[in-house]
């Protein structure tokens, strides 16, 4: 009996060995779902890979280019629109939600894309437009018509006669891409609401069964298998039931501002009540494939308002929001003059603001906005690039940041921007979002190798081309490309990924913070915001050692410091607008798994254990 009791006590002993490591790791893994940590990385379709040289990027040339993806440490695809539309606003004008269009392939290459993600490892998510449709949707057709139930999936008002008997538009409200937010349409004798494009008419979300259909427009492409989707416009679902007149600036203030919608205040036309309420039941249907199968799929909201109704997208106690609603702080608050108090405040103000609890996200660029390298300047990508990857939280990278690509000279004649378009010759160029949107640049051949050289590209590809691209990058010792990658597997990382964060101005210009976690490496991130040399003395941070020895871990491409340099705590210099990553440990390559490692305290008690047992069983055959 005794010697049947030694053998269990052994083959648990043996089961300890080799399973105690992965339990170990699994109740780690299990409060750290994989979207709260990921590089999302996002492909706008058009300008990323032409693969059949009509020179518009496609579903096809995005996987020709998948293992780039890999290459990078890119954990999720996000695809800006690739459902049909007539591209009014390239994609967010949409006419089927179930439907690729066919300027971008098929279902088949959508999925062909999908296994091809999968096999690397990577996720997908898509763009998701709740606010509006195209006007060529066979939803707004009908509504035109008043066939049922369509006829109110839209906004639509009656006019308003002037004193001249003249019908006007039923209120004041403006359209975000200038002049008025309302359309007649003479079928019908109304006019319909479209607070983008008049190509754009609203969706009606007071109406159920339009909701229904919403909803299910999520669930045909959760069918297939996304991993989730970022929600577009948010702010803009529900208006005022009683279509009030918009707030017009003081005039001081109107006559500065760009277009026309930016003379007014929007308390009717955004931010409603009923817009959290409706994320909460989006949210709801990425729950009901969680419950099936316990997999996330990850829902993350678009908003530029204020940081109070941002955080309200996070849900609460009684209801699930968004995953996360987008971070633009990095982008609204920050420019190329900012010192190191404005980055300081535009980092705490959105952890500060977070609910108890949430995951963090950092975004630098979209297609929406100035590039990285033209808002802050070319020697700032790298800088920019370390806060976003090593900050707290899920990461975003707008397709061409990791390599630096700046925005591209677009004249009047090449604009195809509404938005721009809208503006005229005159103010095209402060609301174009053309310039950002140019071509991937992969290599110094014709179009830089988006496309082919006998085809024109939709957008003119960046003149610098020759020089800034990928190919080139990848084979210079020191890059932004190098630095993105060395930086992408540092947020693997235990450190990174649930390490403490403490960020501090060190000077006017002087920016930095560290990553700590008990019994792991630090990482200390330091970058001079400014326009001359620096000193940094790092004696006076209270939770560092006084003569601390750092390794520089990752320099930016303009640092005048190399991998494995040493440095002191008390004191080095920073060239303008340089960066670095440093750690406190004199191999911080071989931290990058994120398995716990076993302490050797820990084997002692059980390889004693074992021994007695061995000894006994072979003592008593």
């Amino acid at each position: 009996m005794r010697r049947e009791c030694m053998i269990l006590l052994l083959l648990n002993l043996s089961e300890h060995f080799t399973n105690g490591n992965k339990t170990c790791v699994k109740d780690e893994e299990k409060s750290l779902e994989w979207w709260k940590t990921a590089v999302y990385y996002q492909v706008y379709p058009r300008s990323f890979k032409d693969s059949n040289g009509d020179g518009i990027g496609d579903l096809k040339g995005i996987e020709e280019k998948a293992e780039h993806f890999k290459d990078i440490g890119v954990d999720c695809v996000w695809l800006s629109p690739i459902f049909k539309s007539p591209m009014a606003d390239f994609g967010y004008d949409i006419s089927d939600y179930n439907m690729i269009d066919p300027v971008y392939g098929t279902m088949d290459d959508f999925i062909s894309l999908q296994k091809k993600l999968q096999s690397l490892g990577i996720k997908i998510i898509l763009d998701f437009v709740p606010n509006h449709s195209s006007d060529e949707h066979e939803w707004f057709k009908k509504s035109v018509d008043k066939i049922m139930p369509y006829k109110d999936y839209y906004v639509w008002r009656d006019g308003k006669c002037d004193d001249n008997s003249s019908i006007t538009p039923p209120n004041n409200w403006q359209s975000l891409f200038s002049n008025s937010a309302w359309t007649w349409n003479k079928k019908r004798e109304q006019y319909y609401l479209h607070q983008f494009d008049r190509k754009q008419p609203d969706l009606n979300y007071r109406n159920k069964d339009l909701v229904k259909e919403m909803k299910n427009n999520l669930r045909f492409w959760l069918d297939l298998g996304v991993d989730g989707y970022r929600v577009d416009a948010v702010p803009f679902l529900f208006e005022h039931p009683d279509f009030l007149d918009d707030i017009r600036k003081p005039e001081e203030l109107a006559k500065k501002e760009k277009n026309t919608y930016e003379q007014y205040y929007h308390p009717y036309t955004m931010d409603l009540d009923e817009t959290y309420d409706m994320i909460s039941q989006f949210r709801d249907v990425m729950e009901e494939y969680k419950l099936r199968d316990g997999k996330t799929r990850v829902m993350i909201t678009e908003a530029y308002t204020s940081m109070e109704n941002t955080m309200r997208y996070y849900g609460d106690e009684t209801s699930l929001g968004a995953h996360m609603p987008f971070n633009f702080g990095l982008i609204d608050r920050l420019n190329e003059y900012s010192n190191a108090t404005k980055f300081n405040e535009a980092i705490n103000n959105w952890l500060d603001n977070m609910p108890e609890g949430k995951c963090a996200n950092w975004v630098i660029g979209n297609h929406d906005n100035p590039r990285v390298a033209t808002r802050f300047g070319g020697e700032m990508v790298d800088a920019m690039n370390m806060l976003n990857m090593l900050l707290p939280g899920a990461a975003f990278t707008y397709m061409g940041e990791e390599i630096g690509m700046s925005d591209t000279v677009i004249r009047w004649e090449q604009t195809v921007d509404p938005r721009g378009r809208n503006a005229g010759p005159d103010g095209f160029r402060t609301l174009s979002r053309d310039p950002a949107r140019s071509p991937y640049q992969w290599n110094a051949s014709a179009n830089a190798g988006f496309t082919v050289s006998s085809s024109k590209p939709w957008l003119p590809v960046n003149p610098n081309y020759w020089k800034l691209n990928l190919d080139a990058q990848r084979k210079q010792h020191c890059s932004h490309y190098t630095v993105y990658k060395r930086l992408a597997k540092l947020r693997k990382t235990r450190t990174v990924q649930r390490g403490s964060f403490d960020g501090r101005e060190l000077s006017q210009w002087v920016y930095a913070f560290t990553r700590s976690l008990p019994s792991a490496e630090t990482y200390l991130v330091v970058m001079n915001v400014g326009s001359e040399d620096e000193r940094v003395d790092l004696s006076n941070w209270p939770t560092l050692e006084k003569d601390q020895t750092w390794l520089v871990h990752t320099p930016s491409v303009n640092s005048q410091y190399s991998i494995g340099y040493s440095l002191k705590t008390n004191g080095f210099t920073l060239r303008p607008k340089s960066a670095m990553v440093l750690c406190n440990k004199r191999h911080p390559s071989s931290s990058s798994s994120t398995t716990p490692s076993i302490s050797p305290s820990s084997l002692v008690f059980p390889v004693a254990m074992f021994v007695v047992a061995l000894s006994f069983i072979l003592a008593n055959p």
